[in-house]
């Protein structure tokens, strides 16, 4: 049998005492924002670089109190509602507004009160009336939430039968990206072999030489939208293909803006100039798209190469070792234009 109450029935909600910037340090106790509970969250642990003194710590623990286990943060601002059960062996602060603090007071098993809150339940519990998708969660908004709660035991045997289900999901998961892997690395091996016994020789053009067009984006990224005009940008961008799930997409003024100089067409190529420097994907038939930030558009001379066919030849091992050999950046990979267009291509039959 369940009972309804309110969330704030079972946990004291509100937020940290204001810790100011000049206060943070390079060691001592783990200070956390947003995006470290988001990644305790996840996956269990942090790498944190970012620290309070411990003399401020036990200030604030002897005047304020301190996360202890059983207890819940949850992320406030940007991704919301990313929540983690503070553990035995934790010892943190965190920042105030960014995470809120759920202080357990009653009977209640955290478990299961986490997975409520990850639920679809709470989300449009909390959405509702909004008119809109809450983008800010506040200790009021927490407050006002109600569940329906059955007795601990039964409490207990839900966490234990999802726990099962979760470790399951994590199993096929590792298998799926494993075989993934597996795939990726086969696919790199048939397309080396492809390409492996024609190098030698042939005569070399620069890209500019066999394509009509070579323009790159001018632009930074818009402000992401649900509808519209896709967005590519570097993460879009596979090994022969555009990766459009949960593409950026922007509107048409943006769109009509973006392509005065050229408007993207089918068989176009999209080279990634950074992040990952080298991928190109093919623009696949009847999709309209748009150049994201650090892209290039590259049209072949239909004369001279098959779109595909360029997009596997600059994909396969030499070639790439000699395009990221002309890149730039001490930390991430960056292919200029200058180069990119002068860049010698193997002028190969097909």
């Amino acid at each position: 049998m369940t009972q309804k109450v309110m969330l704030s029935d079972l946990f004291k909600i509100g937020s940290s005492k204001r810790v100011l910037k000049a206060q943070w340090q390079t060691s001592g106790v783990p200070f956390y924002r947003g995006r470290e509970i988001t990644k305790l969250s996840q996956n269990g642990f942090v790498d944190n670089d970012l620290f309070i003194s411990e003399e401020l710590y036990a200030e604030y623990a002897t005047k304020h109190g301190v996360p202890t286990a059983g207890d819940i943060v949850i992320t406030a601002i940007g991704t919301i509602g990313n929540s983690y059960i503070v553990r035995e062996e934790d010892r943190f602060y965190f920042k105030d507004a960014s995470v809120l603090w759920l202080k357990r007071t009653s009977d209640v098993e955290s478990k299961y009160i986490n997975l409520w809150l990850k639920s679809s339940l709470m989300r449009e519990q909390l959405d509702e009336g909004n008119g809109a998708t809450v983008d800010t969660l506040t200790i009021k908004k927490l407050q006002g939430l109600t569940l329906d709660i059955p007795p601990v035991p039964e409490q207990k045997r839900i966490v234990a039968l999802l726990d099962t289900v979760f470790a399951d999901l994590e199993q096929t998961r590792a298998k799926t990206e494993q075989n993934l892997k597996n795939a990726a690395e086969l696919f790199d091996s048939y397309l080396n072999d492809a390409f492996e016994n024609n190098f030698s020789g042939v005569e070399h053009d620069s890209l500019n030489d066999i394509c009509e067009l070579i323009v790159d984006c001018e632009h930074k990224t818009a402000p992401k939208q649900e509808t519209g005009y896709p967005s590519i940008r570097t993460p879009n961008i596979g090994k022969g293909v555009l990766i459009l799930e949960g593409v950026n997409r922007v509107s048409e003024e943006t769109y009509i803006t973006w392509t005065r100089r050229a408007i993207p067409q089918e068989d176009d190529l999209i080279l990634a100039r950074e992040a990952p420097a080298g991928n190109i994907g093919v623009i696949p038939k009847n999709v309209k798209v748009c150049l994201g930030q650090r892209t290039v558009l590259i049209r072949p001379k239909k004369d001279k190469f098959l779109s595909k066919y360029l997009a596997f030849l600059i994909l396969s091992q030499k070639v790439q070792k000699q395009l990221l050999s002309h890149s730039t950046g001490a930390t991430v990979q960056h292919i200029n234009m200058k180069d990119i267009r002068a860049f010698k291509i193997y002028n190969l039959p097909w």
